[in-house]
C-alpha cells in the first residue's frame, strides 16, 4: 500500500483550515528523482533545471485532484513557452492501468510519471492528496500546498516565479 491512501484525502475541509495547511517554506533544493512517465521514459526532476515547474502529487480516485487538474492543463498550454511544466506524480497503487484513462479522459497535456513511496518520503511525506510543489527555476522549493487551493493563488505564484 503506498503512502498516501484513499483516508488521506482532503475533502469537505474548510477553507481556512486547507489555508492554514499551506506551507510556507523556505526555498530548500527539492529533492531529485527519477520516475518513469506514461511511455516508459526515466524522467529527473533535474531535467526541469531552469524552468518553473509545478510538482503535483494526485490519484485518480482524489475529487479536489479532479477539480484542479484542467486548470493545471490550462497552465501548461498558457506558459509552457515561459520556461514553466507541471510535472504529475500518479500514487494510485493500480498504477498505468487507471491512470492512463484517466488521463485521456481530463486530456491531460503535461507529463505524469507514476509515484512511489520512496519519492513521497523525500517530499516529507506526502499524507494528503492533492499536495503540489511549486519550484522556482534554481530547482527550489518556492511553495507548498496541501489540499485544494484556489486557482488564483496558484496564478498568482505563477506570475511572480515567470516575471
Amino acid at each position: 500500500m503506498s503512502v498516501v491512501s484513499r483516508r488521506h484525502l482532503v475533502v469537505g475541509v474548510p477553507a481556512a483550515i486547507l489555508t492554514a495547511c499551506r506551507r510556507r517554506v523556505e526555498r530548500r533544493v527539492a529533492p531529485d528523482f527519477e520516475l518513469r512517465d506514461s511511455d516508459g521514459r526515466t524522467v529527473r526532476l533535474s531535467d526541469y533545471r531552469g524552468k518553473v515547474v509545478l510538482l503535483n502529487f494526485w490519484a485518480t480516485w482524489c475529487g479536489p485532484c479532479a477539480i484542479e487538474i484542467p486548470w493545471f492543463v490550462e497552465f501548461e498550454r498558457r506558459h509552457k513557452d515561459r520556461g514553466f511544466a507541471v510535472l504529475g506524480i500518479a500514487m494510485d497503487d493500480e498504477g498505468w492501468e487507471v491512470v492512463r484513462p484517466f488521463m485521456s479522459r481530463f486530456r491531460i497535456n503535461y507529463r505524469v510519471l507514476m509515484g512511489n513511496d520512496k519519492v513521497a518520503h523525500a517530499y516529507g511525506g506526502v499524507d494528503s492528496l492533492p499536495t503540489s510543489f511549486l519550484i522556482d527555476r534554481e530547482g527550489k522549493v518556492f511553495r507548498v500546498h496541501v489540499g485544494l487551493v484556489s486557482r488564483g493563488r496558484y496564478e498568482n505564484e505563477l506570475q511572480e516565479l515567470l516575471a
